[in-house]
């Protein structure tokens, strides 16, 4: 699904002030908050070519309406790298337009490129509305994460 008129690409140094706002409404919609110096510290590994992170966003018209985050890590399971899809929104005028899903083939696209055998995300059993898409675009694992905060 081609979202009309927008743009996906690599995060941008000067691109904060369209972000946060994006990585704001992303922490409301899953109803939490972070303080400012967590905020400042992933900005900074998403910009660090040192860093496993990277971030992109879609554009339209100059203004950032969604924002990918991904890393690549190593597996017990494959030869080379997973990419894990760790946070994905969408401005809430900008969704079902196709946008989540161009975003999530921008990160296709790069794990391909780094010959990564997996691209896997999580999302909130609640969340209806991307589930959606999510099951258009690749298969539910059956696996139920558990955690246990340190």
């Amino acid at each position: 699904m081609a979202a009309q008129g927008v743009i996906i690409r690599p995060l941008h140094a000067d691109d904060r002030a369209g972000w946060e706002p994006l990585w704001r409404g992303y922490l409301t919609f899953y109803k939490t908050t972070l303080p400012t110096d967590i905020t400042d510290m992933t900005w900074q590994r998403l910009l660090d070519a040192a860093e496993p992170m990277n971030g992109l966003v879609a554009e339209r018209d100059g203004d950032l309406i969604g924002l990918a985050h991904y890393l690549f890590h190593r597996s017990t399971w494959s030869q080379t790298y997973y990419c894990y899809l760790e946070d994905l929104f969408v401005a809430s005028e900008s969704r079902a337009g196709g946008v989540g899903a161009a975003l999530i083939e921008a990160v296709e696209a790069e794990a391909r490129r780094v010959n990564a055998t997996r691209l896997y995300w999580l999302t909130h059993e609640t969340n209806s509305r991307a589930q959606i898409l999510y099951n258009k675009v690749a298969d539910r694992s059956g696996f139920i994460q558990y955690r246990k905060v340190l």
